[in-house]
């Protein structure tokens, strides 16, 4: 477990885990007030799906370009602007709602604002990391305790925003968000890093290279693509999960807040796990037996009718769908030349974030047709067949990345 904990030997990475982790927390506090607030407003699957596709379809459209001026600019005074950006949709929000104004409209509109925001933050986050812990030994540990911190966020704030709109209504929740984001402003500013070099080409030729250079790395042209399938047949469960709390366990939001934040407990124990890991090898077996339980428990959580059994397989899925995205995320933080580590993450972050917004709103749409247990289940079906297939490219992906764990010392000739 010490060994674990690499990443907290650097300053810099202890102050930004500070400051994000209170800026996740109040993510996932948004995040499920918003879901709730439509539910309460609507009862519709569809509006649900379209709160969730309108919330991250930034991150599908602008990631890569994210990724691309994290290769160009100062990276913590990026981080800096989106943060302060990040604030106002839930001022905004928590205003409405206390002037007993919102509309649907309202919601849709600040989720797509604060998934423009994201869409900049999560790349530039992400390949920040390196600047924060300079000594690649430690990178593995950092890596698992920033998906950690997602998952904490996950686990804890759903439950806390829970008991805050049962007892104090969305609005607070909302406020807390925006409050959330002067912690990590705070913590940004008190970081020092030696000035990095930055691409200068124009941005089409920046792009270019970043999508030739990942295509032409067999890993990474697998690795994505099984990313991006598992996140839009996995991830929408949390958009439907409002009519399974109401519905299928016939609870509040405190029972959709202890759903999820089961999902997000089995996250924690993921990247825990992952976060002992003393290099990559191997880690490509795991992504892929990852892939296979995520969706074998998924179609479990589908149709059970016991709530200890569905908080037991949606931790299950949590636990798997983060092993699978975090694993290939570590490979490509390993792998990826420093000076193409901004376009490959934005990249990586359509595939994982990116992919939700379309998951929501397809899973939505078949809600409202099949039905919500079928919609899952289906996902969970397509996410087992992926995992079968990365089973078979295995031994060709481990003979083009062994050279490369060669050359970076990671193993011996």
């Amino acid at each position: 477990m010490i060994h674990s904990l690499r990443a907290f030997r650097h300053r810099n990475y202890r102050l930004f885990f500070c400051g994000q982790s209170l800026a996740v927390l109040g993510n996932w506090i948004q995040y499920l007030a918003m879901s709730w607030l439509v539910y309460r407003l609507t009862s519709s699957a569809w509006l649900l799906g379209v709160t969730g596709f309108a919330s991250q379809i930034g991150i599908l459209v602008l990631a890569p370009f994210g990724g691309l001026w994290a290769d160009r600019v100062d990276r913590r005074k990026l981080l800096l602007v989106t943060q302060i950006a990040a604030m106002v949709p839930g001022f905004v929000l928590a205003a409405l709602v206390y002037a007993n104004a919102v509309q649907v409209w309202h919601v849709v509109l600040m989720g797509a604002l604060f998934g423009i925001v994201m869409a900049i933050d999560v790349p530039v986050r992400q390949s920040f990391t390196p600047a924060l812990v300079p000594a690649r030994e430690d990178l593995a540990s950092a890596i698992a305790f920033n998906a950690l911190m997602q998952n904490g966020g996950r686990m804890i704030g759903p439950t806390i925003a829970g008991v805050l709109i049962s007892t104090s209504g969305e609005a607070v929740c909302f406020l807390i968000n925006g409050v959330s984001k002067i912690a990590a402003v705070a913590t940004l500013t008190s970081i020092v890093v030696a000035p990095a070099a930055h691409a200068a080409a124009s941005i089409w030729i920046g792009m270019r290279e970043g999508v030739s250079y990942t295509w032409n790395s067999v890993p990474l042209r697998r690795l994505l693509p099984v990313v991006a399938l598992v996140s839009f047949m996995a991830s929408p469960y949390q958009t439907l999960m409002p009519i399974f709390a109401a519905e299928v366990f016939s609870g509040d939001a405190e029972t959709l807040g202890v759903l999820i934040g089961a999902a997000g407990l089995g996250g924690i124990v993921g990247m825990l796990v992952l976060a002992s890991r003393r290099d990559v090898r191997g880690l490509m077996s795991w992504i892929a037996v990852s892939a296979f339980a995520a969706g074998a428990t998924l179609v479990a959580f589908a149709y059970s009718t016991s709530f200890l059994l569905s908080l037991a397989m949606i931790s299950i899925v949590g636990l798997s769908a983060l092993t699978v995205a975090m694993g290939v995320s570590t490979i490509i933080q390993t792998i990826v030349e420093d000076r193409m580590r901004g376009r490959v993450l934005g990249l990586f972050t359509v595939s994982f974030l990116g992919m939700f917004p379309l998951g929501s709103l397809a899973a939505g749409a078949a809600a409202d047709w099949i039905g919500a247990k079928h919609t899952l289940a289906a996902g969970g079906v397509a996410c087992m067949l992926a995992a079968l297939w990365l089973g078979r490219q295995l031994p060709e992906l481990r003979r083009h990345i062994r050279p490369i764990y060669v050359k970076l010392g990671i193993i011996g000739e």
